[in-house]
């Protein structure tokens, strides 16, 4: 059974737990290493603040009774305010089991109404095939490759770019 869950203080330790075992290949650098307790209560505290003013929506994803990934949507800033970023990341144990692709399936939607964005929009490291398939699998168009567009681990990578619009009626 797979449950979104509101992040939550009661969740800190886990999130410190599953900060320091997630696989990091693909990851933006924002998420420090190590992962602290201080570091979850700040995050959470951000969480907090921007579902507070409407500016993210996050989730923990819970499969069978356990904290295995996390996903969000933070509204874009200036003239980009009407697209939101998705971001997520599952444990390795949980991958290739179509639980990603479900969630993404019933996030977005989720995110599309609570922050009354016009577009969702990902941003995938070229080599991440699985990931780019999961965001196809939700409706995502590719948009474009951003080339030598993000450095991790000292690797200059491309980025590919994919969107999802609302469905007006």
């Amino acid at each position: 059974m797979i449950t979104l869950l509101p992040w939550s203080l009661d969740l800190k330790d886990i999130l410190v737990t599953m900060c320091n075992t997630v696989d990091r290949s693909y990851l933006s650098d924002r998420l420090p290493d190590p992962y602290t307790v201080s570091d979850a209560v700040s995050w959470l505290g951000y969480i907090q603040d921007s579902e507070k003013n409407g500016t993210g929506i996050f989730r923990a994803i819970e499969v069978d009774g356990n904290v295995a990934g996390s996903i969000s949507v933070e509204r874009k800033g200036d003239v980009y305010r009407i697209d939101g970023e998705l971001g997520y990341y599952l444990l390795t144990t949980y991958w290739n089991k179509g639980i990603m692709t479900r969630v993404i399936g019933d996030f977005v939607p989720m995110a599309f109404a609570a922050l009354n964005l016009r577009r969702i929009s990902a941003n995938v490291f070229s080599p991440n095939i699985p990931s780019a398939k999961v965001l196809e699998h939700n409706g995502f168009l590719h948009e474009g490759t951003l080339r030598n567009g993000a450095i991790k681990n000292g690797k200059v990578m491309d980025v590919m770019v994919w969107g999802k619009c609302q469905e007006f009626a």
